[in-house]
């Protein structure tokens, strides 16, 4: 065999572990209850043979990862969620860092809710919410006070720079003294036209009426001496509630912000939007009364129209409402699908005629967001809004400039494909005017600042990605996870806002997430590896070391000889980057054997998604099918093909009109290169994948018959005009100005090219990826009469499976797939 050009996971555990501590011996191990086997279970286990149905079982016997970790306010210990045993249902646990851990009682859990929470100017109480409710926590006394107790829902908590605690409470706006508790409201939002004291009459009949009778004259009169009398008590009389901000009939709230000033709400608004249709069903014929149920689903990109949001800057003061227009926006009126309508007007014999004309233009929607694409300065002053259009080939972050009444363009992001709905995180610095955001302006997701009036400036450059990024409190760094040792290798850095000197602060290997202590002098590590799941780890800033805090991982699953892949950049023929890919190897291996082997490449799924790293893979399940597979003499691949996350902007936006083309590509690279380094016999390999990855099955054995001997496409993704919109319309555009993109990315005009052994599996009550993607393509499969496939279904099952017993038989019938067309 060929050298291999690798990075072994191995030899990364190996070399991380130097990087890392166990707890102090000053203090016991720190394991939450009942997540050990007892040594007496860890030896009657050990050198169990793995089997499918142990591998698909409940995955409480691989782990019970800590989750949604946190720090104590104190930084003496963390606070994570971990699953409760044999339930979906999940328990509170407070980790000290020198202590056991033990299970936050329910009575007490409302005092450490507070994660999401928000600090006053000094940082001398912090406020947040739990189920609902609102609560203070007093720093200088470490006292938490309750300021409401009802079945409304407050959010949106800010303090505003007068002391008091803002929050929102369905459409209205008040603001609370935390101390005494005394609460105003501020603002009130309604959805209807501004009432006056008198409607004018509506046709000729109401005119005359009006006209001809006394007693209506009189009574109209009094109630317009009514009205203005209540005007002027609202004017002159502050005891009152504001006067609501009226917008309108026929319009619905899409998000509201208010200025740390209390002076200030931005309001966008739209027309109203629908998220399904009233035929948008799907059957669920599994039901407790027995009867079939038709369940509510989205609705498909092919039925999305344009939308756009209206901002609005509504005075608190002043009572006055404006409105916002994007012509001050660089490119609000570009054609940018212009060549798009070219191909597709000249495929249908027609020219295209190009004109500007104004572009539907909407608040920016990141998947990843918790703060929204509203931000203030810390002193309410200037704001910031995060703006894309929606034909996603733009995002501009846009200041208010409040006296002129319009957008101030701050940065223009355009992409020819469309823009990431990753990597958009954004605000001002703390007690600053100057803005800092994430960009792949460079080709990668990168940090740069930006004064308002002033120049931008790149924080951060290379081929890597910047994941997670957090502020210090005085503005001085930003906190970032990325890939830059390697793509698979995700560590912990810091970079100054000042001069941009980039820091490395973890060297741990695997994958690393990270929470920032409220002392910011410690890092909360959320690490793992291929072969071990994720775990809490504390690094003292300025450490070379990390000490662990969590051991979740069971003894059972520890005791199985689990293969650690290597990750191999293997060469593309189609661009310059490698295919980085994960390589799994039977442990008897041998790169001489007169019998070459049979491999399965496993495609996954999302498509922007990154699988072939060096952590633990959220596709557990199938880690350990692989292992399996290299037990019954098979190589498994598994490749981040084009498309993935984690290589950039162009790897990112290389199917960009084509999915299923370059992905294809990469699998051919894939397959070639096996069979030149690995002794694998290309003439007995399968795949398989679920979701995008079933999609991609489709796409690789309709496309490139013989390419694989036999793939199993799960979930799968058949035509692209049937899933939504927020995901394909970033990619194919929508099917109306795009229908070329659509029948050139859909597997279902490729069916006729089948040749080798299919399997379908298809949950029925798939809410994501619709039973009838699978209905369709296997209809057309009959009508091309073709003889190898089958069909699995799960009645019970949506997206993702839920029921052990569906995952055993998916997977006995993936294997025995592969065991019947590769050996």
């Amino acid at each position: 065999m060929k050298t291999k050009v690798a990075i072994a996971i191995a030899a990364a555990l190996m070399s991380a572990s130097c990087a890392m501590t166990e707890a102090p011996s000053a203090a016991p191990q720190t394991t939450p209850p009942a997540v050990l086997a007892t040594a007496e279970n860890s030896q009657a286990i050990a050198g169990q043979e793995l089997t499918l149905k142990q591998i698909m079982s409940d995955q409480d016997w691989v782990a019970r990862s800590p989750t949604n970790a946190y720090w104590m306010l104190d930084g003496s210990g963390v606070l994570y969620q971990q699953k409760r045993e044999g339930s979906q249902i999940s328990d509170w646990f407070h980790q000290p860092l020198d202590k056991e851990a033990h299970q936050v009682p329910l009575e007490k859990l409302h005092n450490y809710a507070y994660n999401d929470g928000v600090y006053n100017a000094d940082k001398s109480m912090l406020a947040y919410t739990f189920e609902g409710n609102i609560f203070v926590r007093d720093l200088s006394n470490n006292e938490t006070r309750q300021l409401t107790r009802d079945e409304a829902r407050q959010s949106q908590l800010v303090f505003l720079t007068s002391g008091e605690l803002a929050y929102r409470q369905g459409n209205d706006f008040f603001s609370v003294n935390p101390r005494t508790g005394l609460t105003k409201q501020i603002a009130a939002l309604a959805l209807r036209k501004a009432p006056t004291a008198n409607s004018e009459p509506k046709d000729f009949v109401a005119r005359e009426q009006q006209q001809l009778i006394e007693f209506v004259q009189v009574e109209r009169k009094n109630k317009a001496d009514r009205f203005a009398q209540q005007q002027q008590l609202q004017a002159n009389n502050a005891s009152l509630a504001p006067e609501p901000f009226y917008l309108g009939e026929g319009k619905q709230i899409v998000a509201t912000s208010l200025s740390t000033a209390g002076d200030k709400l931005i309001v966008a608004i739209s027309a109203p939007q629908k998220w399904r249709e009233d035929g948008d069903i799907m059957p669920n014929y599994v039901t407790e009364d027995g009867r079939v149920a038709a369940e509510p689903v989205r609705s498909r990109v092919a039925d999305a129209k344009p939308v756009e949001h209206e901002i609005l800057v509504l005075d608190l003061e002043s009572g006055e409402q404006t409105t916002l227009t994007y012509n001050t926006l660089p490119g609000w009126n570009e054609d940018v699908l212009a060549e798009v309508h070219r191909e597709n007007y000249a495929a249908e014999g027609k020219t295209y005629k190009s004109e500007k004309k104004p572009r539907p233009i909407t608040l920016m929607q990141d998947w990843g967001w918790q703060a929204g694409a509203i931000r203030w300065t810390d002193d309410g002053k200037q704001v910031a809004l995060m703006l894309e259009a929606w034909d996603n080939k733009d995002r501009w972050i846009a200041s208010v400039d409040f006296a002129g009444k319009r957008l101030v363009s701050q940065d223009r992001l355009h992409d020819n494909a469309w823009i990431n709905y990753t990597h958009n995180e954004f605000g001002f610095l703390p007690n600053s005017s100057t803005l800092w955001f994430q960009s792949e302006a460079d080709g990668y997701s990168h940090l740069y600042v930006k004064p308002l009036n002033g120049k931008t400036k790149q924080l951060t450059q290379g081929k890597f990605v910047v994941e997670d990024p957090t502020i210090s409190s005085n503005g001085e760094f930003i906190y970032f996870s990325a890939n830059k040792p390697h793509p698979g290798n995700y560590e912990i850095y810091r970079v100054r806002t000042d001069n941009a000197a980039l820091e490395q602060l973890t060297k741990l290997g695997g994958i690393n997430n990270y929470e920032l202590s409220p002392q910011e002098d410690r890092l909360l590590v959320k690490h793992s590896t291929a072969l071990q799941p994720e775990e809490l780890y504390v690094q003292v800033i300025g450490s070379d070391t990390a000490t662990r805090l969590t051991h979740t991982a069971t003894e059972q699953f520890m005791s199985f000889d689990w293969v650690a892949p290597e990750i191999v950049p293997v060469p593309s023929s189609h661009v310059a980057d490698p295919i980085y890919t994960r390589v799994y190897y039977p442990q008897d291996y041998d790169p001489n054997r007169a019998e070459k082997y049979p491999a399965v490449v496993f495609i996954h799924g999302a498509g922007y998604l990154q699988n072939a790293h060096a952590g633990w893979s959220g596709y557990q399940r199938e880690f350990m099918f692989h292992t399996f597979l290299t037990q019954q003499g098979y190589v498994v691949l598994d490749l981040d093909y084009r498309g993935s996350k984690g290589y950039g902007r162009d790897w990112r936006t290389a199917i960009y009109r084509q999915m299923g083309t370059p992905e294809v590509e990469d699998l051919v690279d894939v397959v070639k290169w096996a069979g030149e380094n690995t002794n694998v016999d290309t003439n007995r390999m399968g795949t398989y994948g679920g979701s995008y990855g079933g999609f991609l099955t489709f796409m690789a054995l309709f496309k490139e018959p013989g390419l694989f001997k036999a793939g199993s496409a799960l979930r799968p993704v058949s035509d692209w005009a049937h899933y939504n919109t927020g995901y394909t319309s970033n990619i194919l555009n929508l099917p109306d100005d795009d229908p070329i993109a659509y029948r050139r990315s859909s597997p279902i005009y490729f069916t006729e090219g089948l040749e080798d052994a299919l399997l379908i599996n298809s949950p029925m009550v798939d809410d994501n990826v619709f039973f009838q993607d699978s209905v369709r393509l296997v209809q057309r499969l009959i009508e091309h009469e073709k003889e190898d496939f089958e069909t699995a279904i799960f009645p019970v099952e949506p997206h993702g499976f839920r029921q052990p017993s569906s995952w055993l038989d998916e997977y006995r019938r993936i294997f025995k797939l592969f065991e019947e067309n590769l050996k």
